[in-house]
This record gives C-alpha cells, structure tokens and sequence, in this order.
C-alpha cells in the first residue's frame, strides 16, 4: 500500500505538471492527459523496466512505451521529466518557439524518451507491433506498450494494425485504451459510436482486460496481469475506463476540456485540489 501512496503523490505531481504547463502558452490538451495520468505513472515509475540514463532508440533489453494519442504530451513530457529523461525545469517551455517541447512529440528535437513522432492519430499500434516483433526477433523477453485514445481508435489504422498482432500472436505487445468516452467534438458515442469494444478486440485475436484507469492499486494489477499473459500466442488489450479531466472536479467528463487551457482563477483552482508531492517547476 505504501507503493500505491507514494504512486498517487507522482500522479498529482504530474497533474499539477500538465496545468502549469499549458497554462503557460495557453494552449494544449489537459482532458485526456490528466486522465491518463495514472496509467503512465504506473508504467513508468512501478513497472516497466527502462533506463532515463542510457535513452537511445533502440531501447535494446527494455521495456517500450509509445503514446499514440500524441496531443497528451503535456503528460508524457511530465513523465518522462520526473522520471529522469530530460530536466523538470525544461516543462516550462511547452509549446514555446525553438522548445524540445512542442504541442505533438517529435524526433526532429531529439527529446530524450520520444521515439516517434505523434501527431497523426492511429499510427502509434502499428509502430508499437513494429518494435515487439523486433524484440521476438531479437529473442528479447522485455514489453512493448502502447496508448490509444478512445476517439483515436476510430482511425483505420489502428485496427489493420490489429489484425496483424492478433494474426501474427504478438505475444510481447500491451495495448490500452484511454477510454473515457469524450472527444473533441463531443460524446464517442455521438460521434462514432465503438459499440461493444471487447468483442471488437477479442474478434481481432486479443486477450481484452478491463480496469477502473484513474485506481492506482487496480492499475498497477491489471498491467501485471497483462504482462503475465506474455508468450501465450496473443496480444492484450487493456480498456481502461478513465475520466476526462481527472482529479480537477470542474474539469472533470467534460469534452470542452479536451484542448482548452485554464485561465489564472482556474488554474489557481486546480492547484488547490492537487498536492504537491515533488515540487513545481518554474514559470
């Protein structure tokens, strides 16, 4: 329990993180990047093995994770920053002219924990199923995981990208879904209703597991049990029901908040409601 405690003030680091951080440009997307908080707090600082010191591309004998749903890079910068990949400082200049920090993450800035770029949607799948085949070539027992947004699996890509784990038993690959239900235009459901996503993904040859995304404790279990399904002839996909805005009640299951920056009152709200666990950066 003192694990999943000292996981959770990470988490609300990392939220206060993101606010701060397209507070300052006044542009971003905190929606989905404060739901998903929990789930790459966990990865990176509990359970993926990977090494901030010793970043190359290849990521030889290490766990990969790869953020598909790219418009959350104000989460994977915190990340990836508090973990030990680049300077906490170095947030403070997200979405800022000649920054390594741009709006979608991109290798052309060469930021220590980016390996792809992500601003096109449904693209991250079939690089994440790339590198875990590599790593059966390269005889490799280490992961591959990939996050994907809800609304971002609407794209024909990712389920081409689908078929071929399933088909090929990509056993080493983790896929999880942000699945709060919101987009930028509204409700999933209006938009381009997903109707029953665990058949969908079970049809395409996955093992599916489910979890409340915003549990600590149920986060942390339901990846491990993921990773345990490893070598088994199948891919898993975890859908991880989440909310949009987590942990900010104004913001919270509310689509407007999908590329809206706060204003000085509601950031000064939002920080009221965040403890700070490991100290702010500078802005």
């Amino acid at each position: 329990m003192a694990e999943i405690q000292k996981l959770e003030k990470i988490a609300s680091q990392v939220r206060r993180d993101i606010m701060r951080m397209v507070y300052v440009p006044q542009s971003g997307h905190p929606g989905g990047s404060l739901g998903c908080v929990d789930i790459l707090t966990a990865l990176f600082f509990e359970i993926m093995d990977h090494n901030p010191k010793q970043f190359d591309m290849d990521a030889k004998n290490q766990d990969v994770c790869f953020v598909s749903n790219g418009h959350t890079s104000p989460l994977f910068y915190s990340i990836l920053a508090r973990a030990g990949y680049f300077p906490v400082n170095e947030l403070a200049t997200f979405r800022k002219i000649g920054s390594r920090l741009q709006g979608h993450p991109a290798t052309a800035e060469h930021l220590p924990g980016i390996r792809i770029a992500a601003g096109s949607l449904g693209q991250g799948l079939s690089v994440a199923v790339g590198c875990a085949v590599a790593k059966k070539m390269n005889k490799e027992t280490k992961h591959v995981f990939c996050l994907m947004g809800d609304g971002e699996i609407q794209e024909g890509q990712i389920w081409e990208a689908a078929m071929f784990a399933g088909g090929k038993k990509v056993d080493n690959l983790i896929g999880m879904v942000d699945y709060n239900g919101q987009q930028i235009d509204g409700p999933v459901d209006e938009v381009m209703p997903l109707l029953n996503l665990r058949a969908k993904w079970e049809a395409f040859g996955w093992d599916v597991l489910e979890m409340d995304g915003n549990n600590m404790e149920e986060v942390v279990k339901t990846i491990n049990l993921a990773k345990s399904h490893s070598g088994k002839g199948k891919p898993v996909m975890i859908l991880a029901h989440t909310i949009m805005g987590k942990g900010i009640d104004f913001m919270e299951n509310n689509h407007k908040w999908h590329g809206s920056a706060p204003n000085a009152e509601q950031l000064a709200n939002a920080m009221s409601q965040l403890e700070e666990s490991l100290g702010d950066f500078k802005i």
